[in-house]
């Protein structure tokens, strides 16, 4: 056993030690495995003692010694080093680094270093924890004021060597954490000096900072809020209003706070990376989510491209003051669908759970971030009242001595100081003096005045001026006034406190985090097609491993399969290298569970010889790895015709009977658009009763379902087809949607669910492709306005429909048929014009594309308004009759007709 105890064991209490170190001599025997030989101590009430015996060896009993020690050594971490404290939001070793800056506070720059080795007076761990300490401190840029390389919280790049980098406390850490007169004082773990057992801090700390611990059985989190928006709520709480606060963070990037559950456990903060399109090869993320940096960010896109999960040509890190990552795709690589396979697989997308836990009154206590401001707010306007009463008092006895001053030298009590030789009659004298003023002072007068008053130098006696002393005394008087209404309208002057606050240090504190709600990412429709399914139909393999036999398409690892076979069966199992489902396959696909618009066309015989079925069926939601049968279950059943028709296709087929018995009509057409879109499990109507020869494709189907409705929810900046947000129109297979951006750039894309839209995104509708568009733009070139009407002729193309100037900039854009523009002019030498009223349409007729335009006016303008356009009657679209099916997925519309298959019998 060591003859020093380790620095980070915890002493047991007095009474259990001594209680478990005695020794029972009649049960030495039974427990002999207990007792240690060791050198001359024994361990009592948290120290060593010698224990020698009579043969001068020495035995110590380790029962107690290890009994209560893990419990000790639990609350040791949680309480001193894990978990803050909800009084001033600081742990023990954040809380001696701020005390040892005030201490060594000059104004001047110190090395961290110093700072450091001071800290090791209060703080009885190693110097490396307090530097690490000191640098996450610094880095949240509130309470230090930094110089030198205190290392990247963007890049994860570590802080230069300590005796390298500088500190000193910011004004706002001067201001807000300090004030001896209140600071409850305890005693240093050597017992050689005070320190603070909670600074006095008078702002929400720790939500503003944020905070992680992991201690023994227990962690906690506590994520960063804003500056601004602690203070705005403290300020409705002390009115007595409703509030909330979100998490805000450093890095900025995207959260989604719609689960944070007020920070208590159970919460869930989904953080997204800010990703761009620079071009349609180029992606750019200029901000991250917090709790990474830019090298675990690549490390993660680099693993997710190794996997096959997403496909990129290189990346680039530009990071400096702000995050500048580009990744470079492949020719042919979707942007739209790169961005949401980065959010699925990599760390662009990262989810927090919070975990608010404080220490009070030396236990931990879980409560949420609400709760945890209304503390602070409460112990923030404790701790002002507890600064007014002190300055009320001081005011009071600076009041009270001028006072008793102002007597003394007025009425020459010091003339009488020689007839009296000691300082008790001397002082019976002076109380006998002042008793006739007794009822204008605010406290009785003791010896300490006395004593004051005996020591005034007679030069300021001789040079004492009534009139300043009277002026001095009635500035207190005013003081302790204004004092004493603060202490009444306590409430008032912490609103006033908090103002304040903000007012000073709130400018450059805006909300970083942008708050939004997000999609789910469904990671099959994402996830790169990074490998190829084979299938064998005779012997009913179907993988990734049948090389040799027939390609069926590209897939991943993570996608299903769909399976019928021509005994009517069906089966959905999951792509792996080789996997038999059945022998002589008549239809593969991937498949996916969320699609109800494809919808399978079958026509099948019942039995060997019995009536034949047409049906039609959509196949959603299954079980894996289970067959069903999609006949009537008789046994020798036969699918002889089948098709599959991503857009609920019912196409014409000519059935041909087999000659038998008297048979009259032996061909006849079938329309499936005269069925009925069924269940899987139904039986299905009756083609014919009589055995088929032969099935010809008579028509091609076209789609018998209704138009797609699609809607645009402005909250996730994603289109949807569940009705969320503003709708769009209704789509059919070739419909496409309309973009026009603030930067003058239109293009025309199909309506997938997976597409991103900008930020400065102005106009998204449904296409028309005869409807003109109409904008006024400003030419940098000509320093002119210009208005221009045309008509998109690139689909799928981005293209800018103003210059490329760098001045030239858009006014107004409309896709109104009879647009009205107000120009407003600006004065000039003193002379207004009126406002003009320009309709668009009579105008400019529409031009090209590349057109400059008609030149607006010659004249300064100050501003251009688009108004109510003229009434306009459009034309009617005609509408099919059609069947309604639920939507699921726009991607569908991108999908051939479908080919039809037929099986002969």
């Amino acid at each position: 056993m060591k003859d020093e105890e380790d620095d980070n064991s915890i002493p047991n209490n007095e009474e259990n030690n001594s209680e478990e170190n005695s020794i029972d001599e009649n049960q030495g025997e039974n427990h002999e495995e207990e007792i240690i030989e060791v050198e001359a101590k024994h361990f009592e009430g948290g120290h060593f003692y010698e224990n020698n015996n009579e043969d001068g060896d020495t035995i110590t009993k380790v029962t107690g010694m290890y009994k209560d020690w893990f419990l000790d050594y639990a609350s040791y971490v949680i309480l001193e080093r894990a978990v803050p404290a909800i009084e001033d939001g600081f742990k023990p070793v954040q809380r001696r680094i701020m005390h040892s800056l005030k201490e060594l506070d000059d104004g001047r720059y110190n090395k961290v270093a110093n700072v450091v080795g001071h800290t090791m007076q209060y703080h009885p761990h190693g110097d490396q924890s307090i530097g690490d300490a000191m640098v996450q401190i610094g880095q949240k840029d509130l309470l230090i004021d930094c110089q030198g390389n205190w290392g990247n919280i963007l890049t994860g790049d570590g802080a230069a060597a300590s005796r390298y980098i500088e500190a000193r406390l910011s004004k706002f850490a001067l201001e807000v954490l300090y004030s001896p007169k209140i600071t409850d004082w305890g005693v240093s773990y050597d017992g050689r000096r005070a320190e603070p057992n909670n600074l006095p801090v008078k702002f929400p700390l720790l939500l503003a900072q944020g905070a992680e611990g992991i201690a023994v059985g227990l962690s906690m989190k506590v994520l960063p809020h804003n500056f601004n928006e602690l203070i705005d709520a403290s300020i409705k709480i002390l009115k007595g209003k409703a509030f909330t606060i979100y998490p805000d963070f450093v890095t900025q990037g995207i959260a989604d706070i719609s689960n944070y559950n007020d920070g208590l456990r159970g919460g869930r903060v989904r953080v997204r990376a800010k990703i761009s399109q620079l071009d349609k090869n180029t992606l750019v993320i200029t901000q991250i989510p917090f709790s990474t940096n830019t090298t675990t960010l690549i490390d993660s896109i680099l693993k997710a491209n190794d996997k096959g999960k997403i496909k990129i040509k290189k990346i680039e890190d530009n990071t400096a003051a702000d995050v500048e990552i580009l990744i470079h795709l492949f020719p042919g690589v979707s942007p739209d669908k790169t961005i949401d396979a980065l959010f699925a697989f990599t760390a662009c997308e990262t989810s927090i759970a919070p975990l608010g836990c404080i220490i009070e009154d030396n236990k931990p206590l879980f409560i949420g971030v609400s709760e945890m401001l209304k503390i602070s707010t409460e112990r923030t306007s404790d701790l002002l009242r507890q600064e007014l009463e002190i300055q009320l008092e001081e005011l009071k006895n600076k009041w009270h001595f001028s006072t008793l001053e102002k007597i003394f030298i007025r009425e020459e009590m010091y003339i009488d100081f020689k007839l009296y030789g000691d300082r008790e009659s001397l002082y019976n004298y002076l109380y006998d003096r002042f008793e006739v003023f007794k009822a204008s002072f605010v406290r009785e007068i003791n010896d300490e005045d006395l004593n004051r008053l005996t020591q005034i130098p007679m030069i300021r006696i001789t040079r004492f001026d009534s009139d300043k002393a009277d002026d001095v005394i009635a500035r207190l008087e005013d003081e302790m006034k204004e004092v004493e209404h603060h202490l009444a309208n306590l409430i008032d002057f912490a609103i006033a406190y908090f103002s304040k606050l903000k007012e000073k240090y709130g400018k450059g504190r805006e909300r970083q985090t942008e708050l939004r709600i997000f999609d789910d990412i469904e990671a099959t429709k994402v996830v790169l097609r990074n490998t190829k399914l084979y299938v064998n139909r005779e012997e009913g393999f179907v993988g990734t491993s049948l090389k040799k036999d027939e390609y069926l398409t590209d897939c991943s690892d993570i996608d299903d399969v769909i399976v019928f076979l021509r005994d009517g069966k069906m089966m959905i199992t999951k792509v792996d290298a080789k996997t038999f489902v059945g022998k002589d396959i008549i239809h593969i696909a991937i498949f996916d569970k969320s699609d109800k618009r494809t919808i399978y066309n079958m026509l099948y015989r019942d039995g060997k010889s019995g009536p034949s079925y047409l049906k039609r069926f959509n196949v959603s939601g299954v079980t894996r790895d289970k067959l069903y049968d999609l006949t009537n279950g008789s046994t020798g059943s036969q699918v002889v015709y089948f098709s599959h028709n991503p857009n609920g296709e019912a196409e014409v087929i000519t059935i041909i009977l087999r000659q038998v018995g008297s048979i009259k009509k032996l061909k006849f057409d079938v329309d499936f658009a005269n069925l009925a879109i069924k269940g899987r499990a139904s039986k299905g109507n009756l083609a014919t009763k009589y055995p088929i020869k032969k099935i010809e494709l008579k028509e091609k189907g076209i789609s018998t379902l209704l138009p797609r409705k699609v809607w645009f929810d402005d909250t996730v900046k994603r289109l949807n087809v569940d009705g969320r947000g503003e709708l769009l129109g209704e789509f059919k297979p070739n419909d496409k949607i309309l973009i026009i951006s603030q930067a003058g750039k239109v293009k025309v894309i199909i309506p997938e669910l997976s597409t991103h839209f900008e930020e400065d995104m102005i106009i998204l509708e449904k296409w028309i492709p005869k409807k003109p568009i109409s904008a006024i733009y400003y030419e940098g070139e000509k320093a002119r306005y210009y208005v221009k009407r045309f008509l998109v002729e690139n689909e799928g193309k981005e293209e800018s429909f103003i210059t490329e100037h760098p001045n030239s900039q858009l006014e107004i854009v409309s896709t109104d048929y009879r647009p009205v523009a107000e120009i407003v002019f600006a004065k000039v030498k003193g002379v207004q014009k009126d406002n003009l009223n320009v309709e668009i349409e009579e105008f400019i007729a529409v031009k090209g594309f590349k057109a400059l335009g008609n030149q607006l006016t010659a004249d300064k303008l100050k501003q251009v308004n688009l108004l109510e356009p003229l009434p306009y009657d459009e034309p009617e679209e005609e509408i099919e009759e059609s069947i309604a099916i639920p939507d699921s997925d726009v991607e569908t519309q991108l999908e051939d007709d479908g080919q039809i298959g037929l099986v002969l019998d």
